[in-house]
């Protein structure tokens, strides 16, 4: 089977659909995996008319951060109910669909060269953005719609599995969260727990560090660099993407990450994200991916009391779920800094006994454990898709 080369901007178009007459209120964004998810953006007091509505078939993608994440996140919507995303989202349309499947055009968007590609129209700075005509001018292999579909249900088969995998880790997250408000937030026994702060319960903290994109001079310390970019998918199991970067040996020795360390985003977010995304690194990870890892210099590494370790971790992510670090934030040169000190000395939480914690550590821990393992498991599932991927270029199965 022959493919024909084409520019994308013949086969899609931007189509610009607003809520106008309030047909939900369910927000979503695009993670850096290319999937739909809830919005993690605050949109108490918005105005959601003004948003895009998203109906199944149809593609949105978020072209801001390019520059800074090195992927454009682009989805296409499956659900039976309309969503909204961001106004300003780019959301398009295949013109044809007799010529151009809508699911292969969206393995298309998952290939790494596309995201390369993608990266190369930005200026490369931090907030470095792609334009709609940038994103039309890209090329793609057009082959039969039969072919196409070949390519499609090979690719499917594996991503169905994938997904069952994803369900599975969501309900996981689920019941962590709900044992986390039952041991905590419905606890009528609260009312006898001292005021504290998160400060309390912290033992150290280390800034991250960058060093240079190759080895020269005394930057010869290999190490993986988490981003606030890799904070969500390092709570699924994964820092798969993490960069490699080199450091000075002295640096490395002071800022290395160490099992049950935590990752918190000091600089970054958006208008509609707040800084102050936070993950664990357990022990799996460091196995998974080498003991060499640090956090870039736009996180800091968090060093927490084990008694209370997942007490921690899960009210941070409670706190950030309802919006509180929106209120921690102040912004330098256009970038959003989270005001850490304050956030963690001041802000008032109810800090419960020692031996109810450890009894939630004991739950709590074989759930994120499990977390991790499917984590893995679906990274060795995308690492097949991405042997059917290039097979697109190539035109053929």
């Amino acid at each position: 089977m022959k493919s024909n080369y084409d520019v994308l901007g013949n086969y899609i178009r931007l189509i610009d659909t607003r809520n106008k007459d309030k047909v939900t209120n369910k927000v979503m964004g695009i993670n850096i995996d290319k999937f739909f998810m809830p919005s993690v953006a605050n949109v108490i007091g918005t105005d959601l008319s003004k948003y895009k509505l998203i109906t199944k078939g149809k593609f949105a993608c978020n072209p801001m951060h390019v520059g800074r994440d090195e992927r454009l996140p682009v989805a296409l919507y499956e659900e039976v109910e309309p969503a909204l995303v961001s106004p300003a989202y780019f959301m398009f349309e295949i013109i044809d669909n007799t010529v151009l499947d809508e699911n292969y055009l969206m393995m298309w968007f998952r290939r790494a060269e596309f995201d390369r590609i993608c990266w190369l129209h930005t200026d490369g700075s931090v907030r470095g953005g792609i334009t709609w005509d940038d994103i039309c001018r890209m090329e793609i292999p057009v082959p039969d719609i039969g072919g196409q579909r070949k390519i499609v249900e090979a690719y499917k088969i594996v991503e169905r599995r994938i997904e069952l995998k994803r369900r599975i880790n969501d309900n996981l997250v689920e019941i962590a969260n709900t044992l986390f408000s039952k041991f905590f937030i419905a606890n009528e026994e609260k009312k006898t727990w001292e005021e504290g702060s998160f400060s309390q319960m912290l033992i150290d903290t280390v800034g991250g560090d960058w060093g240079q994109e190759t080895r020269s001079g005394n930057y010869v310390c290999e190490v993986s660099c988490i981003r606030g970019t890799d904070i969500p998918a390092l709570n699924l199991g994964s820092i798969s993407d993490a960069p490699t970067r080199y450091i000075l040996e002295k640096n490395f020795n002071t800022k290395k990450i160490c099992s049950n360390n935590m990752v918190v985003e000091i600089s970054g977010g958006s208008p509609v994200q707040s800084t102050g995304r936070i993950a664990l690194v357990p022990e799996q990870i460091l196995t998974y991916r080498g003991s060499n890892i640090i956090c870039s210099n736009f996180c800091r590494v968090l060093k927490v009391n084990k008694d209370y370790l997942y007490f921690f971790l899960q009210n941070w992510l409670y706190l950030y779920r309802n919006g509180v670090m929106f209120n921690y934030e102040n912004s330098s040169t256009g970038l959003k800094n989270f005001n850490f000190n304050a956030f963690t000395e001041d802000y008032t939480i109810l800090i419960p006994p020692k031996e109810l914690s450890i009894k939630f550590n004991t739950l709590i821990e074989p759930i994120y454990k499990e977390i991790f393992n499917i984590g893995f498991e679906i990274k060795h599932l995308q690492s097949t898709l991405e042997h059917i991927l290039p097979r697109i270029m190539w035109g053929g199965i």
